[in-house]
């Protein structure tokens, strides 16, 4: 071999062998030939790795290191200084003031909350500026008071506020009213403080609250934290609210609860399990084992681009790392959200660092930093007052099978989409409020309606509903027991508007009706008493009830009213004939009899009519006597215009129509007898001391005796509408007093000899009982709200007084008749008049043209006279000046 061949090759192999050194572990390419590099800044990150996100977060932050070295023009990194905290220790400003002091970073990035980050800021002057970059969910939303600690600044967007919101608008688009709280304790104080203060607020936004909520401690510092899980389980198993939310937990402490609640059968129908971003951003990392017992949970997500190609290289690089250093989660080894922050907020600290060029000051390390402005893995890196500018969005995921269903997505903004694209396209609040509708769900236990989120007594045995077996009126409530089936049968008109008003609801609502034999206030305290679930039936909402048990909406309007019997009224017979017609009828036909007549006469006049003539005051008589002698055709003047004819023919029409109505009002008037009711008020009722009658298990018997002040030996208990008209007719009672809808079906059966009168007490209505603090009042008085707006309950009420016989009761006819008013013959009237109007415009028409006719011809006879005396006056002048010298000089030849 030659030596320049050999030399040759050599070369070659020393260049290879400089390509092989400037690659890195992960097969990416170093920039710098050398792996000697300028450090220019030291980062300080305080994790716990002892978590899955802890470890996450280290792996992001290694690789994000990594990278800026690997990229980095000049051959200059920082240096990442790790600090590990146990999930029992609470030495997160401990550990930052010793990164500080001792490894001399210049910023600290890791989850400190605010609270931690004001105490190491004012540790000393070391750390008095040194920025402290956190990205702990755990931190709250942007505060006046946060926005002062210039150094601090939050590198996420899922605040606890906006997880709380999230878990409140998934609570009121449900409409469940309570829900029970279950959190892990943090390692510090300030994490936990405040965070039911935030749930509670963000659920009093859409009517819910907490009815309780249960702190765990962590599960690291729990000898046999299954054990204890078991015991407090046990406790909210008991409780009626099944609506469960995990506002914060770790990952180890959520596997346990759930594994636990299942075993106990809090996973089964019925139970409503919401978890937060801590856990269903984890579900990714989670072993299909623990995810079978999380069947049916509803959980968000913080939403990031997973397509990007920058995403799957770094999923890529991050699995690799991951499984190197924890083999034992190999399988489960995909970065979460968690991660993605980490990553971007390390970068971001980086880049700033290179920025000052060596020449670090805290006050300008943060400036730089707040200036950063890039698309990252975990969405958009641009800072605001030190907190992130990107809005958070959530995606509302589903567990079920061995994974999870994203199912909607949701925002502060726009609430609720199932469309991403949408959501993209959405800049005025579409999706305001709870406007979005969310897909179907699986809820635990297999089911698929949603289910309510509490029950009775802990169980979720049908609600024992009771309703009133003696009610005096069987229409509203009627209790059968057949004997051949030995079933009861339960109907009428309050049945089938709590029945509607069910079929409202979001959510299935087992239930039974149970008879009830005793009095409606003892029915009210059986349910305030837990005897009976709730009561359903005509039950008058009371003040003195509302003090032991819920009432709904009232589904109908009520008020006491008290019914006599009717007798005929005394009849004035001497204007009987008067009375027939109103007095707007008597003004009409005057104004029609005198338009008409005018209308004939002036017709008559203009057309030359013989019989029609004499002095002014003649005239005037002869037509006002016209006007009331055409009435009755006794007119003497023949009528000769066919327009005259026509105005009388349309006339005669109105008179016989008047006529005919005339005749059969006063014969009704006449026939028919005037009915008044027997009692006018109830003063004369007390006056007289007279009995009166109403339901004996009604709370009217109290209203009379304290509000009415009717003696207690004057009031007569009538159990059944049946017993009143014979009551009635024995003079047992001299009136029924009823509450507004029995009255109605009072009448509307015995329509004969009956009438309401007097005032109307006004009262509460009825509705369905419920006890004190249940959320299915809240629930129903909703669903009644809408049965009612709809026009359901109209109709089941036309429905249950449509059985009546009568037609038209006496009283209603007596009633009925009366003076008789204009509109029956408006019609005639218009044409009527109509014609006359037309008549007497085209007679006024003709006698202006006579009149004008008439004036022409005299002034053409006096432009005439004037013309001859001009010309005689012309002659004579002529005469006068030239007349006499010329027979002058005539006469003088001669």
């Amino acid at each position: 071999m030659s030596p320049f061949v050999l030399l040759f090759f050599l070369l070659r192999c020393i260049l290879l062998l400089q390509e092989s050194k400037a690659l890195t572990d992960d097969g990416t390419t170093q920039i710098c030939p050398t792996k000697e590099h300028h450090i220019f800044g030291r980062i300080g990150a305080i994790i716990h790795q002892s978590s899955r996100i802890g470890r996450e977060q280290k792996i992001a932050m290694e690789l994000a290191i990594h990278d800026f070295e690997l990229h980095n023009l000049n051959c200059s990194k920082p240096v990442l200084h790790l600090k590990y905290l146990d999930l029992n220790s609470a030495g997160a400003v401990s550990a930052a003031y010793e990164l500080v002091k001792q490894k001399h970073v210049h910023a600290i990035l890791g989850t400190l909350t605010l609270q931690e980050a004001a105490q190491v800021l004012e540790f000393d002057d070391l750390t008095k500026h040194i920025p402290i970059i956190s990205i702990s969910s755990t931190s709250s939303s942007p505060t006046p008071s946060s926005t002062k600690l210039l150094s601090f600044i939050q590198m996420v967007t899922n605040h606890r506020n906006t997880q709380m919101q999230c878990i409140a608008a998934i609570v009121g688009h449900f409409r469940w009213r309570k829900v029970i709280a279950i959190y892990e304790q943090s390692t510090t104080f300030a994490a936990d403080s405040g965070i039911i203060t935030h749930l509670s607020d963000s659920l009093r936004s859409v009517d819910s609250f907490v009815e309780h909520h249960l702190s765990f401690p962590l599960v690291s510092s729990l000898s046999n934290p299954g054990a204890f899980i078991i015991q407090e389980l046990n406790k909210l198993k008991n409780m009626s609210v099944k609506t469960f939310t995990v506002i914060q937990s770790s990952l180890d402490f959520a596997m346990i609860l759930f594994q636990k609640a299942k075993e106990l059968g809090m996973m089964e129908k019925g139970y409503v399990w919401i978890v937060s971003d801590e856990i269903a951003g984890l579900l990714d990392s989670i072993p299909a084992s623990d995810i079978l017992n999380m069947q049916g949970v509803i959980g968000f997500k913080n939403n990031y681009v997973d397509t990007s190609e920058s995403f799957r290289e770094f999923k890529i690089r991050f699995r690799r790392k991951y499984r190197s250093n924890f083999p034992e989660e190999e399988e489960y080894s995909s970065p979460s959200i968690y991660a993605l922050q980490a990553y971007d907020a390390t970068r971001i600290i980086a880049k700033a660092m290179e920025n000052l060029q060596g020449k670090i000051d805290s006050k300008e390390l943060v400036q730089q930093i707040l200036y950063s402005n890039f698309e990252g893995l975990s969405g958009r890196m641009s800072l605001n007052n030190g907190f992130l500018i990107q809005k958070p969005i959530f995606w509302i995921v589903n567990v079920i099978g061995k994974s999870y269903r994203e199912i909607a997505l949701w925002s502060p903004e726009y609430g609720f989409t199932e469309d991403l694209m949408a959501y993209k396209e959405t800049k005025t609040g579409i999706f305001e409020g709870l406007e979005g509708k969310l897909s179907s769900i699986y809820w635990p236990g297999g089911e698929q309606t949603v289910p309510k989120g509490w029950t009775l007594a802990g169980t979720e045995k049908p609600l024992r509903i009771g309703v009133p077996a003696r009610g005096a009126f069987n229409q509203f409530v009627n209790v059968v027991f057949d004997q051949d089936r030995n079933e009861t049968s339960v109907s009428g008109f309050s049945i089938d508007v709590f029945e509607a008003a069910v079929k409202q609801l979001p959510y299935h609502l087992p239930y039974m009706f149970v008879p009830y034999y005793g009095s409606y206030d003892e029915m009210v305290a059986e349910v305030h008493n837990k005897s009976l679930d709730a009561a359903v039936g005509d039950t008058e909402i009371m003040a003195d009830r509302y003090v032991y048990a819920e009432f709904s909406q009232p589904y109908i309007e009520s008020g006491l009213v008290m019914v006599v019997t009717v007798k005929p009224g005394a009849k004035d017979k001497g204007f009987v004939i008067v009375d027939a017609f109103k007095m707007e009828m008597w003004i009409q036909m005057a104004a029609m009899s005198m338009s008409s007549a005018v209308a004939i006469w002036l017709t008559e006049y203009a057309n030359n009519n013989p019989e029609i003539r004499g002095s002014f005051w003649q005239l005037i008589s002869s037509m006002l006597w016209f006007c009331i002698t055409v009435l009755s055709l006794a007119h003497r003047e023949t009528i000769r215009s066919n327009l005259s004819r026509l105005v009388l023919v349309a006339w005669l029409c109105v008179v016989a129509a008047v006529a005919a109505c005339f005749t059969a009002v006063l014969s009704s008037m006449l026939t028919v007898p005037k009915l008044q009711p027997s009692v006018l008020d109830v003063d004369y009722l007390l006056r007289i001391n007279a009995p009166v009658g109403c339901n004996g298990n009604s709370f009217i018997v109290q209203y009379l005796i304290n509000v009415l002040h009717f003696k207690a030996e004057n009031i007569r208990k009538i159990n059944s509408i049946n017993d009143y008209p014979s009551a009635f007719d024995k003079g047992e009672i001299l009136a029924a007093f009823y509450v507004a809808p029995h009255a109605k079906v009072f009448l509307a059966k015995y329509c004969k000899g009956y009438t309401m009168t007097g005032p109307i007490f006004k009262l509460g209505g009825f509705g369905f009982v419920f006890p004190k603090g249940s959320p299915l009042a809240i629930d129903i008085s909703e669903a009644i709200l809408k049965v009612t707006q709809n026009g359901e309950v109209n109709q089941l009420e036309k429905h249950m007084l449509s059985f009546s016989n009568c037609s038209t009761s006496l009283t209603q006819v007596a009633d009925t008749i009366g003076s008789l008013g204009p509109e029956p013959v408006s019609g005639l009237f218009k044409i009527s008049g109509s014609i006359s109007t037309i008549a007497i415009l085209i007679a006024v028409a003709r006698l202006l043209q006579r009149q004008w006719s008439i004036h022409d011809l005299v002034q053409k006879s006096l432009t005439m006279n004037r013309v001859l005396r001009w010309a005689a006056l012309v002659l004579t002048e002529c005469y006068t000046r030239f007349g006499v010298r010329f027979f002058r000089e005539t006469i003088i030849p001669t």
